[in-house]
Protein backbone atom coordinates (compact mmCIF):
# COMPACT_ATOMS: atom_id res chain seq x y z
CA UNK A 1 0.00 0.00 0.00
CA UNK A 2 1.52 3.81 -1.10
CA UNK A 3 2.64 5.57 2.01
CA UNK A 4 2.48 9.20 2.46
CA UNK A 5 3.98 11.92 4.94
CA UNK A 6 1.56 12.56 7.96
CA UNK A 7 1.52 16.71 7.84
CA UNK A 8 4.82 18.05 7.69
CA UNK A 9 6.75 15.27 9.59
CA UNK A 10 9.17 12.80 8.75
CA UNK A 11 6.14 9.69 9.63
CA UNK A 12 4.91 8.12 6.85
CA UNK A 13 1.36 6.22 7.13
CA UNK A 14 -0.79 3.59 4.95
CA UNK A 15 -2.73 6.02 2.55
CA UNK A 16 -5.77 4.12 4.47
CA UNK A 17 -5.87 3.67 8.10
CA UNK A 18 -7.99 0.84 10.27
CA UNK A 19 -10.56 2.22 12.93
CA UNK A 20 -11.69 -0.10 15.57
CA UNK A 21 -14.61 1.89 16.81
CA UNK A 22 -16.72 -1.25 16.88
CA UNK A 23 -13.63 -3.07 18.91
CA UNK A 24 -14.35 -4.97 21.96
CA UNK A 25 -18.62 -3.99 21.23
CA UNK A 26 -19.99 -5.41 17.80
CA UNK A 27 -16.36 -7.05 16.72
CA UNK A 28 -15.25 -9.51 18.66
CA UNK A 29 -11.60 -11.06 19.15
CA UNK A 30 -11.59 -13.31 16.71
CA UNK A 31 -13.17 -10.93 14.02
CA UNK A 32 -10.55 -7.95 15.25
CA UNK A 33 -7.66 -10.97 14.47
CA UNK A 34 -8.60 -10.91 10.92
CA UNK A 35 -9.17 -7.84 10.33
CA UNK A 36 -5.59 -6.75 11.85
CA UNK A 37 -4.30 -9.52 9.74
CA UNK A 38 -5.51 -8.78 6.71
CA UNK A 39 -4.78 -4.96 6.81
CA UNK A 40 -1.17 -5.46 7.94
CA UNK A 41 -0.93 -8.42 4.64
CA UNK A 42 -1.84 -5.60 2.98
CA UNK A 43 0.84 -3.06 3.68
CA UNK A 44 -1.75 -1.29 5.91
CA UNK A 45 0.13 0.31 9.04
CA UNK A 46 -2.08 3.01 10.43
CA UNK A 47 -4.69 1.80 13.50
CA UNK A 48 -6.58 4.42 14.75
CA UNK A 49 -8.09 4.24 18.08
CA UNK A 50 -9.17 5.77 21.51
CA UNK A 51 -9.24 5.09 24.94
CA UNK A 52 -13.50 5.30 24.93
CA UNK A 53 -14.02 2.83 22.18
CA UNK A 54 -15.60 -0.16 23.61
CA UNK A 55 -14.82 1.39 27.21
CA UNK A 56 -11.38 0.66 26.87
CA UNK A 57 -11.68 -2.56 25.19
CA UNK A 58 -10.71 -1.68 21.88
CA UNK A 59 -7.23 -0.62 22.93
CA UNK A 60 -6.73 -3.71 25.17
CA UNK A 61 -7.62 -6.01 22.14
CA UNK A 62 -5.28 -4.23 19.70
CA UNK A 63 -2.67 -4.76 22.60
CA UNK A 64 -3.18 -8.27 22.94
CA UNK A 65 -2.97 -8.65 19.29
CA UNK A 66 0.48 -6.84 18.34
CA UNK A 67 1.39 -9.06 21.77
CA UNK A 68 1.08 -12.40 19.58
CA UNK A 69 0.07 -11.15 16.34
CA UNK A 70 1.40 -8.23 14.36
CA UNK A 71 4.59 -6.95 15.63
CA UNK A 72 4.52 -3.06 17.05
CA UNK A 73 6.96 -2.04 15.09
CA UNK A 74 4.98 -2.84 12.04
CA UNK A 75 1.75 -0.86 13.13
CA UNK A 76 1.15 3.11 13.61
CA UNK A 77 -0.29 3.28 16.54
CA UNK A 78 -2.53 6.29 16.57
CA UNK A 79 -5.07 6.97 20.01
CA UNK A 80 -7.59 9.85 21.22
CA UNK A 81 -7.89 11.16 24.57
CA UNK A 82 -10.69 13.68 25.80
CA UNK A 83 -13.73 12.19 25.93
CA UNK A 84 -15.34 11.33 29.03
CA UNK A 85 -18.40 10.00 29.89
CA UNK A 86 -19.42 12.26 31.37
CA UNK A 87 -23.49 13.76 30.53
CA UNK A 88 -22.74 17.34 31.72
CA UNK A 89 -18.91 17.59 30.33
CA UNK A 90 -18.49 15.52 27.66
CA UNK A 91 -15.33 16.54 26.80
CA UNK A 92 -11.73 17.16 29.41
CA UNK A 93 -8.89 18.77 28.31
CA UNK A 94 -7.05 19.19 31.16
CA UNK A 95 -3.58 18.50 31.62
CA UNK A 96 -4.34 16.20 34.33
CA UNK A 97 -7.01 14.22 32.68
CA UNK A 98 -5.51 13.96 29.20
CA UNK A 99 -1.79 12.63 31.04
CA UNK A 100 -3.71 10.10 33.10
CA UNK A 101 -5.36 8.96 30.39
CA UNK A 102 -2.51 8.50 27.96
CA UNK A 103 -0.67 6.61 30.30
CA UNK A 104 -4.15 4.11 30.81
CA UNK A 105 -4.16 4.03 27.35
CA UNK A 106 -0.27 2.78 27.54
CA UNK A 107 -1.07 0.30 29.87
CA UNK A 108 -4.29 -1.13 27.72
CA UNK A 109 -2.24 -1.48 24.78
CA UNK A 110 1.06 -2.82 26.29
CA UNK A 111 3.51 -0.49 24.78
CA UNK A 112 5.23 2.42 26.17
CA UNK A 113 4.49 4.78 23.48
CA UNK A 114 1.93 5.75 20.94
CA UNK A 115 3.11 7.17 17.57
CA UNK A 116 0.50 9.99 17.31
CA UNK A 117 -1.64 11.08 20.12
CA UNK A 118 -5.21 13.11 19.50
CA UNK A 119 -6.76 15.24 21.62
CA UNK A 120 -10.18 13.69 20.85
CA UNK A 121 -12.58 17.31 20.58
CA UNK A 122 -11.83 20.83 21.81
CA UNK A 123 -13.21 21.96 25.50
CA UNK A 124 -13.97 25.03 26.09
CA UNK A 125 -13.56 24.59 29.57
CA UNK A 126 -10.14 24.89 29.89
CA UNK A 127 -7.31 27.26 28.68
CA UNK A 128 -6.60 26.02 24.99
CA UNK A 129 -2.62 26.22 26.92
CA UNK A 130 -2.98 23.89 29.09
CA UNK A 131 -4.39 21.12 26.61
CA UNK A 132 -1.80 21.77 24.39
CA UNK A 133 1.12 21.62 26.89
CA UNK A 134 -0.11 18.40 27.87
CA UNK A 135 0.65 17.42 23.97
CA UNK A 136 4.01 19.05 24.49
CA UNK A 137 4.71 17.10 27.64
CA UNK A 138 3.91 13.67 25.90
CA UNK A 139 6.09 14.19 23.22
CA UNK A 140 8.78 15.25 25.82
CA UNK A 141 8.57 12.72 27.51
CA UNK A 142 8.68 9.65 25.08
CA UNK A 143 5.50 8.54 25.88
CA UNK A 144 4.03 9.86 22.18
CA UNK A 145 6.33 10.14 18.90
CA UNK A 146 3.56 12.98 17.36
CA UNK A 147 0.46 14.66 18.49
CA UNK A 148 -2.47 16.00 17.22
CA UNK A 149 -5.79 17.08 17.17
CA UNK A 150 -9.81 15.81 16.26
CA UNK A 151 -12.98 17.49 15.35
CA UNK A 152 -11.39 20.63 16.04
CA UNK A 153 -12.90 23.52 13.63
CA UNK A 154 -10.93 25.62 11.60
CA UNK A 155 -10.32 28.72 14.19
CA UNK A 156 -9.59 26.33 16.61
CA UNK A 157 -6.98 24.25 14.71
CA UNK A 158 -5.39 27.45 13.74
CA UNK A 159 -5.72 28.89 17.29
CA UNK A 160 -3.91 25.38 18.33
CA UNK A 161 -0.91 26.03 15.63
CA UNK A 162 -0.18 29.46 16.07
CA UNK A 163 0.29 29.12 19.61
CA UNK A 164 2.80 26.01 19.46
CA UNK A 165 4.61 28.26 16.93
CA UNK A 166 4.46 31.61 18.99
CA UNK A 167 5.26 30.23 22.71
CA UNK A 168 9.15 29.64 23.67
CA UNK A 169 10.07 26.06 24.43
CA UNK A 170 7.19 24.52 22.96
CA UNK A 171 8.73 21.84 20.88
CA UNK A 172 5.38 20.17 19.89
CA UNK A 173 3.84 20.58 16.63
CA UNK A 174 0.34 19.32 15.09
CA UNK A 175 1.06 16.74 12.78
CA UNK A 176 -2.61 15.71 12.21
CA UNK A 177 -6.54 16.60 12.66
CA UNK A 178 -8.95 13.88 12.67
CA UNK A 179 -12.24 14.97 11.09
CA UNK A 180 -15.03 13.53 9.46
CA UNK A 181 -14.92 13.82 5.58
CA UNK A 182 -16.55 12.26 2.92
CA UNK A 183 -19.45 13.33 0.05
CA UNK A 184 -21.64 13.06 2.17
CA UNK A 185 -20.30 15.43 4.70
CA UNK A 186 -17.81 17.97 3.14
CA UNK A 187 -18.56 20.84 6.09
CA UNK A 188 -14.49 20.44 6.93
CA UNK A 189 -13.84 22.36 3.09
CA UNK A 190 -15.08 25.73 4.45
CA UNK A 191 -12.14 26.35 7.38
CA UNK A 192 -10.61 23.39 8.76
CA UNK A 193 -8.97 21.92 5.19
CA UNK A 194 -7.89 25.13 3.98
CA UNK A 195 -6.14 25.85 7.77
CA UNK A 196 -4.98 22.51 7.27
CA UNK A 197 -3.07 22.60 4.27
CA UNK A 198 -1.86 26.44 5.08
CA UNK A 199 -0.24 24.38 8.43
CA UNK A 200 1.08 21.93 7.08
CA UNK A 201 -1.32 19.34 9.63
CA UNK A 202 -2.46 15.99 7.73
CA UNK A 203 -6.12 15.24 7.64
CA UNK A 204 -7.01 12.03 8.18
CA UNK A 205 -11.25 11.36 7.28
CA UNK A 206 -13.38 9.61 10.16
CA UNK A 207 -16.46 8.22 8.30
CA UNK A 208 -14.78 8.24 4.73
CA UNK A 209 -17.67 6.47 3.48
CA UNK A 210 -20.64 8.51 4.98
CA UNK A 211 -21.09 5.99 8.14
CA UNK A 212 -21.23 3.25 5.46
CA UNK A 213 -24.38 4.68 3.42
CA UNK A 214 -22.14 5.47 0.20
CA UNK A 215 -21.87 2.04 -0.08
CA UNK A 216 -25.36 1.64 -1.33
CA UNK A 217 -26.75 -1.15 1.43
CA UNK A 218 -29.46 1.52 2.49
CA UNK A 219 -30.73 2.48 -1.01
CA UNK A 220 -33.58 0.23 -0.13
CA UNK A 221 -33.95 -0.56 3.44
CA UNK A 222 -31.71 -0.51 6.47
CA UNK A 223 -30.12 -3.97 6.98
CA UNK A 224 -30.92 -5.37 10.56
CA UNK A 225 -27.00 -6.25 10.84
CA UNK A 226 -25.88 -3.16 9.46
CA UNK A 227 -24.70 0.02 12.11
CA UNK A 228 -28.13 1.38 10.88
CA UNK A 229 -30.10 -1.49 12.57
CA UNK A 230 -27.44 -1.49 15.32
CA UNK A 231 -29.15 -0.35 18.86
CA UNK A 232 -25.88 1.85 19.57
CA UNK A 233 -25.05 2.89 16.14
CA UNK A 234 -28.58 3.67 14.62
CA UNK A 235 -28.70 7.45 15.63
CA UNK A 236 -25.18 7.87 14.25
CA UNK A 237 -26.44 6.99 10.58
CA UNK A 238 -29.46 8.30 10.26
CA UNK A 239 -28.87 11.82 9.56
CA UNK A 240 -27.45 10.26 6.48
CA UNK A 241 -30.55 8.86 5.70
CA UNK A 242 -32.56 11.78 3.82
CA UNK A 243 -33.20 12.59 0.39
CA UNK A 244 -30.20 14.51 0.22
CA UNK A 245 -27.87 11.97 0.46
CA UNK A 246 -29.84 9.70 -1.42
CA UNK A 247 -29.24 11.90 -4.20
CA UNK A 248 -25.62 11.84 -3.92
CA UNK A 249 -25.61 7.59 -2.96
CA UNK A 250 -27.32 7.44 -6.62
CA UNK A 251 -24.91 9.59 -7.49
CA UNK A 252 -21.73 7.30 -6.94
CA UNK A 253 -23.96 4.02 -7.72
CA UNK A 254 -24.12 5.57 -11.32
CA UNK A 255 -20.51 6.31 -11.04
CA UNK A 256 -19.41 3.09 -9.85
CA UNK A 257 -21.26 1.13 -12.62
CA UNK A 258 -19.73 2.90 -15.21
CA UNK A 259 -16.49 2.01 -13.92
CA UNK A 260 -16.86 -1.48 -13.41
CA UNK A 261 -16.53 -0.98 -10.00
CA UNK A 262 -18.82 -0.96 -6.41
CA UNK A 263 -19.92 2.38 -4.69
CA UNK A 264 -17.48 1.46 -1.62
CA UNK A 265 -14.39 1.90 -3.75
CA UNK A 266 -15.80 4.95 -5.52
CA UNK A 267 -16.33 7.11 -2.74
CA UNK A 268 -13.22 6.02 -0.53
CA UNK A 269 -11.11 6.91 -3.59
CA UNK A 270 -12.61 10.11 -4.02
CA UNK A 271 -11.96 11.10 -0.41
CA UNK A 272 -8.55 9.59 -0.32
CA UNK A 273 -7.50 11.54 -3.49
CA UNK A 274 -8.56 15.12 -2.19
CA UNK A 275 -5.93 17.56 -1.28
CA UNK A 276 -4.62 17.73 2.06
CA UNK A 277 -5.80 14.22 3.02
CA UNK A 278 -3.32 11.87 4.20
CA UNK A 279 -5.69 8.79 4.98
CA UNK A 280 -9.37 7.95 5.71
CA UNK A 281 -9.97 6.07 8.52
CA UNK A 282 -12.37 3.24 7.50
CA UNK A 283 -13.74 0.90 10.20
CA UNK A 284 -14.85 -2.92 9.24
CA UNK A 285 -16.72 -5.59 11.37
CA UNK A 286 -14.98 -8.51 9.35
CA UNK A 287 -12.16 -9.24 7.03
CA UNK A 288 -14.46 -9.30 4.06
CA UNK A 289 -15.50 -5.83 4.38
CA UNK A 290 -11.83 -4.59 5.11
CA UNK A 291 -10.65 -6.57 2.27
CA UNK A 292 -13.16 -4.73 -0.03
CA UNK A 293 -12.19 -1.79 1.23
CA UNK A 294 -8.20 -2.24 0.66
CA UNK A 295 -9.37 -3.00 -3.04
CA UNK A 296 -9.49 0.67 -3.73
CA UNK A 297 -5.66 0.72 -3.91
CA UNK A 298 -5.85 0.37 -7.66
CA UNK A 299 -8.63 2.61 -8.66
CA UNK A 300 -8.04 6.04 -9.23
CA UNK A 301 -11.06 8.32 -10.67
CA UNK A 302 -11.01 9.87 -14.02
CA UNK A 303 -11.33 13.70 -13.41
CA UNK A 304 -14.78 13.85 -15.00
CA UNK A 305 -16.15 11.29 -12.50
CA UNK A 306 -14.31 13.43 -9.99
CA UNK A 307 -15.87 16.55 -11.40
CA UNK A 308 -19.49 14.91 -11.48
CA UNK A 309 -19.38 13.76 -7.69
CA UNK A 310 -17.96 17.37 -6.67
CA UNK A 311 -20.97 18.65 -8.50
CA UNK A 312 -23.84 16.75 -7.49
CA UNK A 313 -22.57 16.41 -3.35
CA UNK A 314 -20.88 20.63 -3.83
CA UNK A 315 -22.03 22.43 0.32
CA UNK A 316 -23.79 25.72 0.00
CA UNK A 317 -20.78 28.15 1.10
CA UNK A 318 -21.73 31.45 0.16
CA UNK A 319 -20.42 34.35 2.47
CA UNK A 320 -17.66 34.90 3.34
CA UNK A 321 -15.96 31.84 1.49
CA UNK A 322 -17.18 33.83 -1.90
CA UNK A 323 -16.05 37.29 -3.07
CA UNK A 324 -18.71 39.53 -0.98
CA UNK A 325 -19.08 41.83 -3.68
CA UNK A 326 -20.36 39.15 -6.28
CA UNK A 327 -23.45 38.19 -3.70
Amino acid sequence: MEQRHLGRTGLRVSRIGLGTLTWGRDTDEHDAADVLKTFWDAGGTLVDTADVYGDGEAEYLLGQLMERLVPRRDLVVATKAGSVPDPDRRFDGSRGHLLAALDASLERLGTDHVDVWQVHAFDAATPLDETLQALDLAVASGRARYAGVSNFSGWQLAKAATWQLAVPGVRTRLASTQMEYSLLQRGVEREVLPAALDLGVGLLPSSPLGRGVLTGKYRRAVPPDSRGGSQHLAGFVAPYLDEASSRIVDAVATAADGLATTPLQVALAWVRDRPGVVAPIVGARNAQQLAAALSVEALSLPDEICRALDDVSAPVHRYPDQDWSTL
